[in-house]
């Protein structure tokens, strides 16, 4: 799988925007300007939140376009930019999927990964999500990493190793991370997860009204 350069968290978190949307919104992808601002900053399936500007979007578009890992579409009423990464890391469905999440929210268990990622692509187990990672962590060019497993959890997490963080550092706030109890870990779990649905739901209906305004010449 070719790599590319360690990208930077803001770097990050615009391809993974874009490879969501695509994924997800397919009839607005590529993805205005404005659009990308907004599912860059989006609150829900974001961690960390971002606050996200014109001019840092600019220079991170700039950066990514160099290394020809975004372009921009001309057309219509306002420019467009694409991603191409899953042609440049050779992704399949289940593997972009994974990827998406990764860079989005960072390190994550395989049962997160799987419930997450419904609206992205359906896993009909968490052993098939491990399939899908350990494929991805293999050879000198792997994309992904297991952390240590925490104390008191029953899974491992992992990582996307396409950026700029130190897997050693991150394993290391793994380990030293205190556990939740179960029942306060499912609850919190399946409150979040309500939640997150339903502000998808709300940014996507949004993207999706900001592209026809801007389709109509309103923005």
């Amino acid at each position: 799988m070719p790599r590319t350069r360690p990208m930077t968290p803001l770097e990050c978190r615009v391809v993974g925007a874009l490879m969501e949307k695509e994924q997800t919104t397919p009839e607005v992808y590529p993805l205005t300007f404005n659009a990308l601002i907004a599912a860059c900053n989006q609150k829900s399936n974001r961690e960390p939140v971002m606050a996200v500007d014109g001019p840092e979007l600019e220079a991170a578009l700039e950066g990514l376009k160099q290394d020809v890992l975004v372009w921009r579409t001309h057309g219509g009423r306002a420019d467009r930019w694409q991603h191409s990464l899953d042609r440049r890391w050779e992704l399949d469905a289940a593997g972009k999927a994974i990827m998406t999440l990764l860079l989005l929210r960072g390190p994550q268990t395989p049962g997160e990964l799987r419930t997450r990622s419904d609206r992205l692509h359906t896993f009909a187990s968490v052993e098939e999500v491990e399939s899908v990672l350990q494929r991805l962590a293999q050879g000198f060019d792997a994309l992904v990493l297991e952390l240590p497993r925490q104390p008191g959890q029953r899974e491992t997490r992992w990582m996307h190793l396409v950026g700029t963080e130190d897997p050693e550092a991150m394993a290391a706030a793994a380990a030293s991370a205190p556990p939740p109890t179960h029942e306060a870990s499912a609850r919190r779990s399946d409150l979040a997860e309500r939640l997150e649905r339903l502000e998808t739901e709300v940014a996507e209906l949004r993207a999706e009204l900001q592209a026809l305004r801007e389709r109509l010449g309103d923005s």
